[in-house]
C-alpha cells in the first residue's frame, strides 16, 4: 500500500496514536480483501473519510453525552465500521460486534488478533433477531449502533430491545426527510422508545451528507420485538 497523506479533517479529530491504529487497520483490511471481498472503501478518502471519519464524528459531536467506558454494540458490523473505529477512539469501552455473515465475523476475529486493541472485544456470528431474545444480551448495552444496515424504522426494532433503560441508539442515515421522521416516530411509539437528538453534517471531500439520529428507550421494549428473522426488514413497523 502506498504511503497516504492523512486528511486534515482526521488529524483534527483524533490523536497520532489513534491515526497509527487506523493505518494498521487499513493495511490488515486490504490484506484480507485479497482473499475475501470485505469492502471497496479501503484507499484514500474512501477509507479515511467514508469509513473512519464517518464512523467517529458522531461520538465527537454531542458534547453533552459521555461515550467513554460503555458497553457498546455494533449491529451488522461488516469489516468493523463503526465498531472498531469506536473501539480505537474509546479504549475503555467493552465492544460487541455482531454480523450474520460468517465471512465477516471470521475477518473481524483476525483483525482483533493482529491489532493491539485495548478494549475487550466480542465477535458474534448471528442474527440480531435471535440475539435480542437472549437474556444475556437483551437490555444490556449503553450504546448500540447500525450503519449501512437498513432503514431507520427497521434498525430501531433491532436496537431498542438491546439497550439499558438509560442507553442510547445511534442511527447513521444518509438523506433524512419529513416522511422518514414521521415513520420513525410511529415506530418508536410502538417500541416504547423516543427521539433524543439529530445532527447533520456534510462529510469532507465531497463525500455526501450524513444524519445521525439518537434514540433512547422510554420504557423497556415489548418482549415480542424484534420480530422473527427477516420480518423487520420486509415489514417495517
Amino acid at each position: 500500500m502506498k504511503k497516504q497523506n492523512i486528511p486534515k479533517e482526521i488529524s483534527a479529530l483524533i490523536t497520532k496514536e489513534e491515526i497509527k491504529m487506523f493505518q494498521e487497520l487499513q493495511i490488515k483490511i486490504e490484506e484480507l480483501n485479497k482473499k475475501t471481498n470485505l469492502t471497496r472503501l479501503v484507499n484514500g478518502d474512501d477509507y479515511w473519510i467514508s469509513q473512519v471519519f464517518d464512523s467517529i464524528w458522531p461520538f465527537k459531536s454531542f458534547p453533552n453525552i459521555n461515550f467513554d467506558n460503555k458497553k457498546f454494540l455494533d449491529i451488522g458490523s461488516g469489516c468493523g465500521f463503526p465498531g472498531l473505529a469506536y473501539a480505537i477512539t474509546h479504549p475503555t469501552s467493552e465492544i460487541y460486534l455482531i454480523d450474520s455473515s460468517k465471512k465477516k465475523t471470521d475477518s473481524l476475529k483476525i483483525l482483533i488478533q493482529e491489532i493491539n486493541f485495548k478494549n475487550k472485544i466480542h465477535i458474534i456470528n448471528d442474527r440480531i433477531e435471535n440475539l435480542a431474545h437472549r437474556s444475556s444480551m437483551r437490555n444490556n448495552f449503553n450504546i448500540a449502533t447500525t450503519r449501512a444496515v437498513s432503514n431507520p424504522s427497521t434498525v430501531s426494532e433491532y436496537i431498542l430491545p438491546m439497550l439499558k433503560r438509560e442507553g442510547l441508539g445511534v442511527l447513521y442515515c444518509g438523506k433524512w426527510t419529513e416522511e422518514e421522521s414521521k415513520n420513525l416516530n410511529k415506530t418508536l411509539e410502538i417500541l416504547e422508545g423516543k427521539f433524543k437528538e439529530k445532527k447533520k453534517i456534510f462529510l469532507p471531500r465531497g463525500k455526501g451528507s450524513r444524519n445521525i439520529i439518537i434514540i433512547q428507550p422510554k420504557n423497556f421494549c415489548p418482549e415480542i420485538y424484534p420480530r422473527k428473522v427477516g420480518k423487520p426488514e420486509k415489514k417495517p413497523l
